[in-house]
């Protein structure tokens, strides 16, 4: 067991931060007596004298102030659990468990996991980055609390977020760029495309064309570009990851005649809506909210082009 008291750290601390005994007894609502008996108490206990004096006030020891310094976290980290406890009192929950699909706006989600943590400092989040039925397999399993998906779960009713555009894209000096004409899907069987694999472990699924006779399989979107942008083969990406490459020539669209565009519309469901806490709540609305300031930015963007 300790010695000393966590109350007895809070006293020197106030003593320390406001000069003296007669300014802290005021501001912590403690008498000057009880917080003198408080510090001599300590420095009993731990064989160390803290303060000394300077004129009508008092100053740390070089000791002390070593101490103090190391008290402060103990005395920080106290007040985190009491509010910690507090929100969990009032049916905060501990972790929020998010389930996004890899073609979801990535601004738009590292925006809200900041503003959330601002809000929530204390609730875990667990994010999976999932590609097809990943999340919904997690829906169904109820091991996420949010899931967003550009597919449509049984038995589950989502909100409209966004819709993701996917655009045919390969390196500037692939070899269906340099045919300069018009593509159909015969010139793409001649080449290797790149998919991202389903993250899902049980009910995973093939999306999109996928009629090349070359096919590289890859488990992260990121991977996907990477490689595209590499020459090493083509694919339909989500215009929102690929911006900054179109805009510096490390990518271009195909020429397709019909069918390099496409739009996914991608939804935010909860696993219980009715059960929902409060965190989980406030998560839902800040990624609706960034998501749509997101899209607002891109089309100020557009405007001014």
């Amino acid at each position: 067991m300790s010695r000393v008291t966590l109350a007895q750290w809070q006293m020197l601390a106030a003593v320390v931060d406001h000069g003296g005994f007669a300014r802290a007894a005021e501001a912590i609502h403690k008498s000057p007596s009880t917080l003198n008996h408080a510090v001599h108490k300590l420095e009993e206990l731990l064989g160390v004298q803290m303060l000394e004096p300077v004129g009508r006030q008092v100053r740390l020891t070089e000791a002390g102030e070593l101490l103090l310094r190391r008290a402060r976290q103990l005395i920080e980290s106290a007040a985190a659990l009491e509010d910690v406890a507090g929100r969990l009192s009032e049916g905060l929950e501990a972790e929020v468990v998010l389930a996004v699909d890899q073609v979801f706006p990535s601004d738009a989600l590292a925006r809200a996991l900041d503003e959330f943590s601002d809000t929530y400092p204390y609730v875990r989040v667990q994010l999976h980055e999932t590609v097809l039925n990943g999340g919904i397999e997690m829906l169904y399993d109820g091991s996420a609390d949010l899931v967003i998906s550009g597919l449509s779960p049984q038995g589950f009713l989502g909100e409209p977020l966004v819709t993701v555009r996917f655009v045919a894209v390969a390196h500037p000096e692939h070899a269906l760029h340099r045919l300069e004409r018009s593509l159909d899907l015969r010139d793409l069987v001649q080449y290797r495309q790149l998919v991202v694999r389903d993250s899902a472990l049980r009910q995973s699924m093939d999306a999109g064309w996928l009629k090349a006779e070359q096919r590289w399989t890859v488990s992260h979107l990121e991977t996907s570009i990477d490689m595209v942008e590499r020459s090493l083969g083509f694919a339909w990406l989500p215009e929102t990851r690929i911006q900054d490459a179109l805009a510096a020539g490390r990518l271009k669209p195909l020429a397709l005649s019909a069918g390099g565009l496409r739009e996914i519309p991608v939804q935010l469901i909860y696993r219980d809506r009715d059960r929902a806490g409060p965190a989980t709540r406030a998560m839902a609305e800040t990624l609706i909210r960034k998501v749509s300031d997101n899209i607002s930015g891109d089309c100020s963007i557009l405007s001014k082009e």
